[in-house]
C-alpha cells in the first residue's frame, strides 16, 4: 500500500506565511519550520547549560519540525483572525485536530503512533512544546524585524506586538536570545561577518 503522508509533508513549501501583510520576501511554512526547529534546539541548550534545565534539545528541534503540518490542509490562518475571539479560537482548534487526524490516516498503522505526538501538544511534553512555541514566536519576530529593515512599515506594528508576546512567555532562555542574537538580525552580511 503507498503511503501519502510524506508527499503531503512535502507540500509545506507551497503554504505561504504572512497572508494579511505585504511581503518585501515571502516565507512559506518549510522555511519557517526550520527555522522554528533551529530556535527550538539553541532554547533548549540555553536552558540546559545557563538555567539548569534538562530538556531535550533535539527533541524539540523535531516537534518544531512538524508544528505547522496542519497548515498543509488548513493554510495559514493569520494570527489575528486565529485568535480574534473564543469561538473562532475553538472552531480552528477543531480544525487543526481534524487536519491532523486526516494527516495521521496517511500514515501506515504500524509507525503512526511515532506521528501522533508530531502533529500537535502532548500533556507529556508539554515543556518542550512551550519552548517551541517560543521558538515559532521568535522566528515571527525575525520575519518581523527583516521586514522592517527592508523599509516594509507593514510590519512595525507585528514587531512591536512579537516582541512584547515572546517578553510575556517569560522564559528565561527566549530573552536571552532577544538580547544576544536578535541584534544581529539587524545587520547586512557585510557586518555580520
Amino acid at each position: 500500500m503507498s503511503s501519502r503522508f510524506f508527499a503531503i509533508v512535502s507540500r509545506m513549501k507551497y503554504i505561504n506565511r504572512w497572508g494579511l501583510m505585504r511581503n518585501t520576501l515571502n516565507e512559506n511554512i518549510s522555511e519557517h519550520s526550520l527555522e522554528t526547529a533551529i530556535i527550538a534546539h539553541l532554547l533548549c541548550v540555553l536552558r540546559n547549560k545557563r538555567f539548569g534545565g534538562n530538556v531535550n534539545p533535539e527533541r524539540a528541534a523535531l516537534l518544531a519540525v512538524y508544528h505547522d503540518t496542519t497548515e498543509i490542509l488548513t493554510g495559514d490562518l493569520p494570527t489575528p483572525v486565529k485568535y480574534y475571539n473564543p469561538d473562532i479560537k475553538a472552531a480552528y482548534s477543531a480544525v487543526e485536530e481534524s487536519a491532523k487526524k486526516q494527516l495521521l490516516s496517511y500514515l501506515p498503522d504500524d509507525i503512526r503512533d511515532e506521528y501522533e505526538p508530531l502533529l500537535g501538544k502532548t500533556e507529556e511534553e508539554a515543556e518542550l512544546w512551550k519552548i517551541v512555541k517560543a521558538a515559532d514566536k521568535i522566528s515571527a519576530l525575525i520575519k518581523c524585524v527583516e521586514e522592517t529593515e527592508m523599509g516594509n512599515k507593514d510590519f512595525s506594528d507585528a514587531l512591536k506586538a512579537t516582541y512584547q508576546a515572546v517578553e510575556e512567555m517569560n522564559l528565561p532562555e527566549a530573552n536571552v536570545f532577544l538580547c544576544e542574537f536578535l541584534p544581529s538580525y539587524r545587520l547586512t552580511l557585510d557586518e555580520q561577518t
